[in-house]
């Protein structure tokens, strides 16, 4: 963004109802403000900075969010479909995501260290390269996300369920697993797990 480019800071403001699908927003940065029911399908976000925000009950449908800053930002209960968080500003990217449908994402590439995904799905998403280190998957249905070459140290999937990931081109020190989900981490070795050890 150019220095001739005025930007309208909005602070500690709360949005409610706003349609915003398929319109294009400029200039604008957001701190400590929250989002209600908004409607920002097919929106274009490029280049304006959420700093501190909170996004409610909101619908992030295929919007586009390149260069978009994302910073100590909370998602709850959202409908964030299709997105491309690879192409977001990489200086201001930290998340939680709660409730929230995040199914065919891809986040490719990004640092989600410490990220806390809690109740969410994740079918499909994209976490090739990124790193998770740290990171929570809390009650999420990963059914089909991708992890290749992803940082996954520490990470905690006891209660994620329908993953499967491969130890051997992923990194996995330290994560944590439940005995329950273990069968997520086999799945390329085509075995037959047996839960009632008959």
């Amino acid at each position: 963004m150019s220095s001739s480019d005025e930007t309208t800071v909005h602070e500690d403001k709360t949005f409610t109802n706003i349609n915003y699908a398929e319109k294009r927003l400029e200039n604008r940065e957001f701190i400590n403000c929250e989002f209600v029911n908004c409607d920002f399908s097919k929106s274009d976000l490029s280049h304006n900075d959420f700093m501190d925000c909170h996004f409610k009950q909101c619908n992030f449908s295929l919007t586009v969010v390149t260069g978009t800053g994302f910073k100590d930002v909370t998602f709850t209960g959202c409908k964030i479909l299709g997105i491309d968080f690879s192409k977001c500003n990489k200086f201001l990217f930290s998340f939680t995501f709660e409730q929230s449908h995040l199914d065919y994402s891809t986040f490719y590439g990004t640092k989600l260290k410490k990220t806390k995904f809690i109740d969410c799905s994740l079918k499909e998403t994209d976490f090739e390269e990124a790193d998770l280190t740290s990171a929570t998957f809390h009650n999420c249905d990963l059914s089909g996300a991708t992890f290749v070459r992803s940082i996954l140290e520490k990470a905690d999937f006891r209660t994620a369920r329908n993953f499967s990931l491969d130890p051997s081109v992923n990194k996995v020190k330290q994560a944590k697993f439940s005995s329950l989900n273990l069968s997520g981490l086999l799945y390329q070795f085509n075995l037959d797990i047996d839960y009632n050890g008959h």
